[in-house]
């Protein structure tokens, strides 16, 4: 009977004190905790203040909201992402520094940052098709502090990289990535780059297909380039490599066949090939006869 007794109280004592050795998070310092919500996805995070009055003091605080990135979500209406965003951004309080958003942005977004955001420092727009080159002129014109801007996979033209050169004197980071789906004239927009943003230090011109024009007046009016991606330029002579190698540290090209050198190596590799696929064959033939005999 006394064993009975205790196997039957010993599994609720054991619970109790695996409970008890939980961590609470309610125990954390603030500042732990806040980095921890920080981590979490928006849509996450705009729901944890319901939680407790901690986290609700925490959500409440501008500093909170400093950095806002919002991806991609199947599920996620454009209707909702905006109620959300606007929430968001208005719990910032203008302390706005650090901004992604993926898909979802459009030219209404655009403003909402734009009025919300005179300190902000960094944009990134990626897959964002809705957005015009008027809105986001006109966002960037209330931008002067931006340092670091990425735009991918849009429709934007030479009419937004203008206005951002000419309204962000700060901006040392461009990536401006040329989606597949697009055609632009490569070298009219690195000209534009060349003649607002002389204080470029990264630039990445993916999916550009410049010329030795784009790529000289690059070199020439941003002498402060640290790094440069024009990994689908096939246009270069060899002077014009020379230059950019010598003044760029961070330098990405595309990647040269040499006929010379890999002639006999593609040479051997067809003849091995052949020669593979030969007796691969007779392989085949020695065990349909073996098995058939």
């Amino acid at each position: 009977m006394e064993e009975e007794s205790e196997s039957t109280t010993g599994p609720p004592a054991m619970e109790e004190e695996s409970e008890s050795t939980r961590p609470n998070w309610l125990d954390l310092p603030s500042d732990l905790t806040e980095n921890i919500l920080q981590r979490l996805g928006i849509e996450i995070v705009t729901s944890a203040c319901c939680v407790c009055t901690q986290w609700l003091k925490i959500c409440k605080d501008p500093l909170m909201w400093r950095t806002i990135r919002m991806c991609y979500i199947c599920d996620l209406s454009y209707l909702r992402f905006r109620r959300i965003f606007y929430k968001v951004v208005n719990r910032s309080c203008g302390h706005l520094k650090d901004i992604n958003i993926e898909y979802y942005c459009t030219d209404d977004i655009l403003k909402c940052i734009a009025d919300n955001g005179r300190h902000l420092c960094r944009m990134g727009l990626v897959d964002c098709s809705r957005i015009t080159d008027e809105g986001f002129s006109e966002a960037v014109r209330k931008l002067p502090r931006l340092e670091k801007v990425v735009i991918s996979h849009h429709y934007l033209t030479d009419v937004s990289l203008e206005a951002l050169g000419r309204s962000c004197p700060l901006l040392k980071s461009l990536k401006f990535v040329n989606s597949r789906f697009t055609s632009c004239d490569s070298d009219k927009t690195a000209l534009v780059i060349a003649e607002t943003m002389p204080g470029l230090r990264h630039l990445d011109m993916k999916g550009h297909k410049l010329t030795e024009l784009g790529v000289l007046a690059i070199i020439d009016k941003c002498p402060l380039l640290e790094s440069l991606d024009i990994r689908d330029c096939h246009y270069l002579n060899e002077g014009l490599e020379k230059s950019c190698i010598d003044q760029i540290n961070d330098l990405h090209m595309p990647v040269r066949y040499n006929h010379e050198n890999n002639y006999y190596n593609d040479r051997a590799s067809f003849w091995g090939n052949i020669i593979s696929v030969l007796m691969m064959m007779m392989m085949m033939i020695f065990i349909i006869v073996w098995k058939f005999k």
